[in-house]
């Protein structure tokens, strides 16, 4: 690990690895360990999944903690299962290899485990991060260069900071606006 670093909290550094997991990223330095780095793109990290996990309004962040010592104590059984040798400075589940991580992640989704739900949802909102930047406005998104919003080529907005379509989407129209739609698009 770089030196100037600081050392991220073991809970920090488990549910990025699990982000991870999910939409693999680019390490962001020498020796990242959470972020496996098996792709040169930025990834659900990047993308601020951690930022919307622990947003109050799913009312996951005061679980985080705890989610992530499971993840670990998870980990920790892999390992024992799978004779894995575990880095003992880093956390159970960053220590593992990304393809072990992903083995874990899709016995801990699978419709048989008991606590599926958790890591489903877990999984489902870093997918959300990563897709449509729930924790930011789009406009602020878009000019911080959102690796998801990118990838999907998803437009800018006009020079006023509005978006209009002068083409559909369907290559024409599917109904016509209704009579009272002012000039904004808005109903009257």
């Amino acid at each position: 690990m770089d030196d100037d670093r600081p050392v991220d909290s073991v809970p920090t550094q488990t549910l990025e690895a699990f982000a991870d997991t999910i939409i693999p990223g680019a390490q962001r330095f020498p020796g990242d360990r959470a972020i496996s780095g098996v792709t040169a793109e930025d990834g659900a990290v990047a993308a601020g999944a951690l930022a919307v996990l622990a947003d109050p309004a799913l009312g996951l962040a005061d679980a985080l903690n705890g989610m992530a010592g499971l993840l670990n104590m998870h980990a920790g059984d892999y390992a024992r299962k799978h004779d894995v040798r575990l880095d003992p400075t880093v956390p159970a589940f960053v220590a593992l290899s990304f393809d072990e991580r992903t083995a874990l992640v899709q016995d801990l989704t699978d419709p048989g485990h008991p606590e599926r739900e958790v890591w489903f949802g877990a999984a489902l909102f870093c997918t959300m991060a990563f897709d449509s930047a729930p924790h930011l406005s789009t406009t602020d998104a878009l000019a911080q260069g959102h690796p998801g919003l990118s990838l999907i080529g998803f437009a800018a907005p006009e020079p006023d900071g509005l978006w209009r379509f002068p083409r559909f989407s369907y290559e024409r129209a599917l109904a016509d606006p209704h009579p009272d739609t002012t000039s904004t698009g808005s109903p009257a």
